[in-house]
Protein backbone atom coordinates (compact mmCIF):
# COMPACT_ATOMS: atom_id res chain seq x y z
CA UNK A 1 0.00 0.00 0.00
CA UNK A 2 1.02 3.29 -0.79
CA UNK A 3 1.45 5.45 2.66
CA UNK A 4 0.35 8.36 1.22
CA UNK A 5 -2.48 6.77 0.27
CA UNK A 6 -3.09 5.49 3.64
CA UNK A 7 -5.49 8.77 4.68
CA UNK A 8 -6.65 6.70 8.21
CA UNK A 9 -3.54 6.39 10.25
CA UNK A 10 -0.65 8.52 11.32
CA UNK A 11 2.53 9.15 9.16
CA UNK A 12 4.35 6.12 8.97
CA UNK A 13 7.70 7.16 7.17
CA UNK A 14 9.34 10.46 7.89
CA UNK A 15 9.06 13.28 5.51
CA UNK A 16 5.77 11.18 3.74
CA UNK A 17 3.56 13.99 2.44
CA UNK A 18 0.59 14.72 4.59
CA UNK A 19 -3.14 13.58 3.57
CA UNK A 20 -3.88 17.57 3.06
CA UNK A 21 -0.99 18.15 1.37
CA UNK A 22 -2.24 14.94 -1.56
CA UNK A 23 -4.93 17.14 -1.61
CA UNK A 24 -3.39 20.29 -2.86
CA UNK A 25 -1.25 17.67 -5.51
CA UNK A 26 -4.67 16.69 -7.22
CA UNK A 27 -5.35 20.50 -8.25
CA UNK A 28 -1.64 20.94 -9.31
CA UNK A 29 -2.60 21.00 -12.85
CA UNK A 30 -5.79 23.11 -12.62
CA UNK A 31 -3.55 25.56 -10.26
CA UNK A 32 -0.33 26.01 -12.67
CA UNK A 33 -2.87 26.23 -16.18
CA UNK A 34 -4.23 29.36 -13.80
CA UNK A 35 -0.66 30.49 -13.51
CA UNK A 36 0.25 29.33 -10.08
CA UNK A 37 3.19 26.30 -9.63
CA UNK A 38 4.08 24.94 -6.04
CA UNK A 39 7.08 23.43 -4.89
CA UNK A 40 9.10 20.27 -6.14
CA UNK A 41 7.33 18.38 -2.86
CA UNK A 42 3.85 18.78 -4.66
CA UNK A 43 4.99 17.78 -8.02
CA UNK A 44 3.71 13.96 -9.16
CA UNK A 45 7.28 12.80 -9.95
CA UNK A 46 8.69 13.76 -6.56
CA UNK A 47 11.54 11.58 -5.13
CA UNK A 48 12.85 12.76 -1.64
CA UNK A 49 16.06 14.49 -1.74
CA UNK A 50 17.31 12.58 1.52
CA UNK A 51 16.01 8.82 -0.19
CA UNK A 52 18.86 6.21 -0.11
CA UNK A 53 20.78 8.98 1.86
CA UNK A 54 21.67 9.76 5.64
CA UNK A 55 20.15 12.89 5.93
CA UNK A 56 17.56 13.89 7.90
CA UNK A 57 14.34 15.01 5.85
CA UNK A 58 13.45 18.12 8.47
CA UNK A 59 17.41 19.30 7.26
CA UNK A 60 16.17 19.71 3.65
CA UNK A 61 13.96 21.87 1.58
CA UNK A 62 11.47 19.63 -0.27
CA UNK A 63 10.79 18.04 3.72
CA UNK A 64 9.36 20.60 4.71
CA UNK A 65 5.36 20.58 5.08
CA UNK A 66 2.51 23.43 4.96
CA UNK A 67 1.55 23.72 8.58
CA UNK A 68 -1.63 24.89 7.33
CA UNK A 69 -4.80 22.82 6.00
CA UNK A 70 -5.99 25.03 4.18
CA UNK A 71 -3.50 27.45 2.59
CA UNK A 72 -0.39 26.69 1.04
CA UNK A 73 2.17 29.00 -0.67
CA UNK A 74 3.02 29.32 -4.73
CA UNK A 75 4.48 30.98 -6.57
CA UNK A 76 3.22 33.11 -9.76
CA UNK A 77 4.71 31.99 -13.30
CA UNK A 78 4.14 35.46 -14.87
CA UNK A 79 6.45 37.29 -12.68
CA UNK A 80 7.62 35.18 -9.69
CA UNK A 81 5.72 36.63 -7.09
CA UNK A 82 5.53 34.42 -4.39
CA UNK A 83 1.57 34.23 -3.07
CA UNK A 84 -1.00 32.25 -0.81
CA UNK A 85 -3.31 30.30 -1.77
CA UNK A 86 -6.73 29.79 0.43
CA UNK A 87 -9.11 27.15 -0.18
CA UNK A 88 -12.77 29.05 0.26
CA UNK A 89 -14.47 26.19 2.14
CA UNK A 90 -18.53 26.06 1.27
CA UNK A 91 -20.38 27.30 4.79
CA UNK A 92 -17.18 28.61 6.45
CA UNK A 93 -16.77 32.18 7.11
CA UNK A 94 -19.51 33.27 4.53
CA UNK A 95 -19.07 36.64 4.13
CA UNK A 96 -14.65 36.24 3.84
CA UNK A 97 -14.70 36.72 -0.14
CA UNK A 98 -17.60 39.33 -0.30
CA UNK A 99 -15.41 41.35 2.26
CA UNK A 100 -11.86 40.71 0.59
CA UNK A 101 -13.32 41.79 -2.76
CA UNK A 102 -15.01 45.27 -0.79
CA UNK A 103 -11.51 46.33 0.53
CA UNK A 104 -9.33 44.98 -2.42
CA UNK A 105 -11.01 47.50 -4.94
CA UNK A 106 -12.01 50.75 -5.71
CA UNK A 107 -10.28 53.92 -4.05
CA UNK A 108 -10.24 51.37 -0.50
CA UNK A 109 -7.94 49.98 -2.29
CA UNK A 110 -5.22 52.56 -2.76
CA UNK A 111 -6.12 54.35 0.59
CA UNK A 112 -3.42 54.31 2.84
CA UNK A 113 -5.38 53.69 6.15
CA UNK A 114 -6.66 50.39 4.41
CA UNK A 115 -4.61 47.43 6.07
CA UNK A 116 -6.75 44.87 4.73
CA UNK A 117 -4.28 42.29 3.34
CA UNK A 118 -4.99 42.62 -0.58
CA UNK A 119 -7.00 39.98 -2.32
CA UNK A 120 -5.45 39.70 -5.67
CA UNK A 121 -8.09 37.07 -7.72
CA UNK A 122 -10.04 34.44 -6.75
CA UNK A 123 -9.72 30.86 -8.96
CA UNK A 124 -12.45 28.67 -9.73
CA UNK A 125 -11.27 25.07 -10.94
CA UNK A 126 -14.00 23.57 -12.55
CA UNK A 127 -14.67 19.80 -12.28
CA UNK A 128 -16.19 17.23 -10.24
CA UNK A 129 -14.05 18.31 -7.01
CA UNK A 130 -14.58 21.94 -8.42
CA UNK A 131 -12.68 24.65 -5.64
CA UNK A 132 -11.95 28.46 -5.29
CA UNK A 133 -8.87 29.55 -3.95
CA UNK A 134 -8.11 33.50 -2.91
CA UNK A 135 -4.83 34.35 -4.01
CA UNK A 136 -3.00 36.87 -1.46
CA UNK A 137 0.59 37.71 -1.21
CA UNK A 138 2.73 36.44 0.95
CA UNK A 139 2.76 38.17 4.22
CA UNK A 140 4.85 37.36 7.40
CA UNK A 141 4.05 36.93 10.94
CA UNK A 142 3.58 40.59 12.63
CA UNK A 143 6.49 40.14 15.47
CA UNK A 144 9.04 37.96 13.04
CA UNK A 145 11.69 39.48 13.61
CA UNK A 146 11.36 40.58 16.76
CA UNK A 147 10.52 44.46 17.47
CA UNK A 148 14.31 46.34 17.97
CA UNK A 149 13.52 49.33 19.59
CA UNK A 150 10.18 51.15 21.12
CA UNK A 151 9.93 53.18 17.80
CA UNK A 152 9.37 50.21 15.91
CA UNK A 153 6.31 49.30 18.08
CA UNK A 154 5.16 52.79 17.89
CA UNK A 155 4.90 52.56 14.50
CA UNK A 156 2.96 48.86 14.21
CA UNK A 157 0.64 50.24 17.14
CA UNK A 158 -0.58 53.08 15.14
CA UNK A 159 -0.86 50.90 11.82
CA UNK A 160 -3.25 48.35 13.35
CA UNK A 161 -4.94 51.45 15.35
CA UNK A 162 -5.47 52.62 11.60
CA UNK A 163 -6.81 49.73 10.04
CA UNK A 164 -9.35 48.63 12.54
CA UNK A 165 -10.37 52.58 12.35
CA UNK A 166 -10.81 52.21 8.55
CA UNK A 167 -12.56 48.78 9.12
CA UNK A 168 -15.09 49.88 11.14
CA UNK A 169 -15.65 53.50 9.03
CA UNK A 170 -16.76 51.27 6.54
CA UNK A 171 -19.42 49.79 9.55
CA UNK A 172 -17.44 46.06 9.39
CA UNK A 173 -16.32 45.01 12.67
CA UNK A 174 -13.26 42.27 11.74
CA UNK A 175 -14.42 40.36 15.27
CA UNK A 176 -10.38 38.36 14.94
CA UNK A 177 -7.57 40.64 14.66
CA UNK A 178 -5.78 38.50 17.28
CA UNK A 179 -1.75 37.74 17.25
CA UNK A 180 -2.06 35.18 13.98
CA UNK A 181 -4.39 37.39 12.03
CA UNK A 182 -2.15 40.12 11.82
CA UNK A 183 1.17 40.12 9.58
CA UNK A 184 2.98 42.45 6.92
CA UNK A 185 4.47 42.71 3.84
CA UNK A 186 7.95 41.29 4.06
CA UNK A 187 8.91 42.74 0.39
CA UNK A 188 11.36 45.91 2.01
CA UNK A 189 12.63 43.76 5.03
CA UNK A 190 13.19 40.51 2.53
CA UNK A 191 13.67 41.65 -0.80
CA UNK A 192 15.22 38.24 -2.06
CA UNK A 193 12.58 36.37 -0.27
CA UNK A 194 12.54 33.40 2.34
CA UNK A 195 11.52 29.47 2.66
CA UNK A 196 7.82 29.84 3.26
CA UNK A 197 7.63 26.91 5.43
CA UNK A 198 11.40 27.54 7.61
CA UNK A 199 11.16 31.29 7.13
CA UNK A 200 14.83 32.06 9.11
CA UNK A 201 16.14 30.27 5.81
CA UNK A 202 16.93 31.38 2.16
CA UNK A 203 14.20 30.12 -0.56
CA UNK A 204 17.03 28.25 -2.08
CA UNK A 205 17.90 26.64 0.79
CA UNK A 206 21.42 28.12 0.59
CA UNK A 207 21.98 29.53 4.35
CA UNK A 208 20.19 31.87 6.90
CA UNK A 209 17.68 34.50 5.15
CA UNK A 210 18.96 37.83 5.15
CA UNK A 211 16.66 40.64 6.21
CA UNK A 212 16.90 44.80 7.13
CA UNK A 213 15.58 45.69 10.32
CA UNK A 214 11.84 47.71 10.33
CA UNK A 215 14.03 51.25 11.40
CA UNK A 216 15.89 50.46 8.43
CA UNK A 217 13.22 49.03 5.79
CA UNK A 218 9.66 49.97 7.59
CA UNK A 219 6.91 47.63 6.40
CA UNK A 220 3.44 47.94 6.35
CA UNK A 221 0.86 45.95 8.52
CA UNK A 222 -1.69 43.68 7.75
CA UNK A 223 -5.25 42.35 9.02
CA UNK A 224 -6.04 39.43 7.76
CA UNK A 225 -8.87 36.42 7.64
CA UNK A 226 -12.07 37.93 7.46
CA UNK A 227 -13.77 34.80 8.20
CA UNK A 228 -15.48 35.50 10.91
CA UNK A 229 -15.53 39.58 9.77
CA UNK A 230 -19.13 41.18 8.96
CA UNK A 231 -20.54 44.10 7.52
CA UNK A 232 -23.07 46.07 9.42
CA UNK A 233 -25.96 48.47 8.50
CA UNK A 234 -25.80 51.47 11.14
CA UNK A 235 -29.07 52.29 10.25
CA UNK A 236 -30.33 49.23 12.54
CA UNK A 237 -28.51 50.39 15.68
CA UNK A 238 -25.92 48.99 17.44
CA UNK A 239 -25.31 45.05 16.06
CA UNK A 240 -26.09 42.60 18.59
CA UNK A 241 -24.35 38.57 17.04
CA UNK A 242 -23.87 35.48 18.77
CA UNK A 243 -20.41 34.83 19.81
CA UNK A 244 -18.17 33.50 17.76
CA UNK A 245 -15.05 32.91 19.70
CA UNK A 246 -11.28 33.48 17.30
CA UNK A 247 -8.10 33.42 18.44
CA UNK A 248 -8.54 35.18 21.40
CA UNK A 249 -10.75 33.99 23.73
CA UNK A 250 -10.50 35.82 26.71
CA UNK A 251 -13.10 39.06 25.99
CA UNK A 252 -15.51 39.55 28.97
CA UNK A 253 -18.40 39.36 26.78
CA UNK A 254 -17.73 36.13 25.68
CA UNK A 255 -17.28 33.92 28.94
CA UNK A 256 -20.05 31.72 30.43
CA UNK A 257 -21.36 28.82 29.15
CA UNK A 258 -24.24 30.84 26.98
CA UNK A 259 -22.83 34.10 26.51
CA UNK A 260 -25.62 36.92 25.61
CA UNK A 261 -25.33 38.36 21.87
CA UNK A 262 -23.06 41.78 21.98
CA UNK A 263 -21.69 44.67 20.00
CA UNK A 264 -18.79 43.29 17.87
CA UNK A 265 -16.79 46.75 17.57
CA UNK A 266 -16.22 47.02 21.22
CA UNK A 267 -14.98 43.24 21.17
CA UNK A 268 -12.32 44.37 17.68
CA UNK A 269 -11.30 47.21 20.60
CA UNK A 270 -10.39 44.55 23.25
CA UNK A 271 -8.69 42.19 20.90
CA UNK A 272 -5.91 44.88 19.94
CA UNK A 273 -5.91 46.04 23.55
CA UNK A 274 -5.38 42.45 24.75
CA UNK A 275 -2.61 41.62 22.06
CA UNK A 276 -0.51 44.78 23.53
CA UNK A 277 -1.28 43.77 27.06
CA UNK A 278 -0.30 40.54 26.62
CA UNK A 279 2.35 40.56 24.05
CA UNK A 280 4.41 43.75 24.65
CA UNK A 281 3.07 45.04 28.30
CA UNK A 282 3.27 41.99 30.39
CA UNK A 283 6.57 40.39 28.17
CA UNK A 284 8.58 43.49 27.50
CA UNK A 285 10.06 46.52 30.29
CA UNK A 286 9.07 50.10 29.63
CA UNK A 287 5.87 49.83 27.80
CA UNK A 288 4.31 52.08 30.55
CA UNK A 289 3.50 54.37 28.40
CA UNK A 290 0.39 52.32 27.06
CA UNK A 291 -0.91 50.85 29.83
CA UNK A 292 -3.84 53.39 30.29
CA UNK A 293 -4.88 53.15 26.87
CA UNK A 294 -4.68 49.46 26.98
CA UNK A 295 -6.57 49.49 30.73
CA UNK A 296 -9.44 51.11 29.26
CA UNK A 297 -9.93 48.81 25.80
CA UNK A 298 -9.75 45.77 27.95
CA UNK A 299 -12.44 47.42 30.44
CA UNK A 300 -14.93 44.72 31.59
CA UNK A 301 -18.04 46.37 30.36
CA UNK A 302 -17.87 46.45 26.23
CA UNK A 303 -19.86 49.79 26.10
CA UNK A 304 -17.21 51.84 28.68
CA UNK A 305 -14.40 50.81 26.01
CA UNK A 306 -13.51 53.71 24.33
CA UNK A 307 -14.37 53.59 20.22
CA UNK A 308 -11.50 53.74 17.55
CA UNK A 309 -11.51 56.65 17.23
CA UNK A 310 -10.67 58.03 20.48
CA UNK A 311 -8.52 55.22 20.72
CA UNK A 312 -6.52 56.73 17.54
CA UNK A 313 -7.08 60.08 19.12
CA UNK A 314 -4.99 59.09 22.25
CA UNK A 315 -2.24 56.98 20.79
CA UNK A 316 -1.23 60.29 19.28
CA UNK A 317 -1.07 62.21 22.31
CA UNK A 318 0.87 59.35 23.71
CA UNK A 319 2.96 59.11 20.65
CA UNK A 320 3.73 63.01 21.09
CA UNK A 321 5.24 62.58 24.44
CA UNK A 322 7.53 59.90 23.96
CA UNK A 323 11.17 61.83 23.49
CA UNK A 324 13.78 60.48 20.92
CA UNK A 325 15.69 58.73 23.39
CA UNK A 326 13.06 56.92 24.65
CA UNK A 327 11.78 55.68 21.25
CA UNK A 328 16.04 54.83 20.02
CA UNK A 329 15.83 52.58 22.88
CA UNK A 330 15.72 48.55 22.76
CA UNK A 331 12.79 46.56 23.28
CA UNK A 332 14.01 44.21 26.51
CA UNK A 333 12.09 41.31 27.19
CA UNK A 334 11.50 40.43 30.46
CA UNK A 335 12.77 36.95 30.19
CA UNK A 336 15.84 37.89 28.33
CA UNK A 337 19.01 35.34 29.45
CA UNK A 338 21.41 37.97 30.32
CA UNK A 339 24.41 36.53 27.85
CA UNK A 340 21.27 37.26 24.96
CA UNK A 341 21.19 40.71 26.01
CA UNK A 342 24.70 41.20 25.90
CA UNK A 343 24.90 39.52 22.42
CA UNK A 344 21.97 41.75 21.34
CA UNK A 345 22.94 44.91 22.68
CA UNK A 346 26.14 45.09 20.77
CA UNK A 347 24.54 44.64 17.46
CA UNK A 348 21.97 47.11 18.57
CA UNK A 349 23.99 50.12 19.79
CA UNK A 350 26.24 49.13 16.19
CA UNK A 351 23.02 49.31 14.17
CA UNK A 352 21.75 52.63 16.80
CA UNK A 353 25.00 54.39 15.60
CA UNK A 354 24.13 53.98 11.89
CA UNK A 355 20.91 55.09 12.28
CA UNK A 356 22.06 58.29 13.76
CA UNK A 357 24.71 58.42 10.68
CA UNK A 358 21.90 57.83 7.94
CA UNK A 359 18.88 59.95 9.94
CA UNK A 360 16.81 57.21 10.21
CA UNK A 361 13.24 58.44 12.01
CA UNK A 362 12.99 56.91 15.70
CA UNK A 363 9.72 55.99 14.63
CA UNK A 364 9.77 53.81 11.10
CA UNK A 365 6.19 54.98 9.45
CA UNK A 366 5.91 54.40 6.02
Amino acid sequence: MNIEEDFGGPRRVPGVRFPSELWWMKHRDGLLQRGYSLRPRYQPDWVPSWQGTKKLYVLQEDGQASPFRAGLDATRTSDGAHVMLKKVMPGEGPYEVEINKFFSSGERASDPRNHCARMLEIIELPGDDAQKFMVTPLLRTYDDPPFETHGEAMSFFGQIFEGIQFMHEHNVAHRDCTHYNIMYDPSSMYPDSYHPVRIDRRRDWKGKAKHYTRTQRPPKYYLIDFGLSRFYDPADGPPLEMVLRGGDKSAPEHQGRAPSPCDPFPTDIYYLGSLIRENFIQKCFGFEYMEPLVKDMVFNVPDKRPKIDEVVSRFKEIRGSLGTRKLRSRVVKRKEYWMVGLWRSVGYWYRRAGYFAQRKAAIPDL
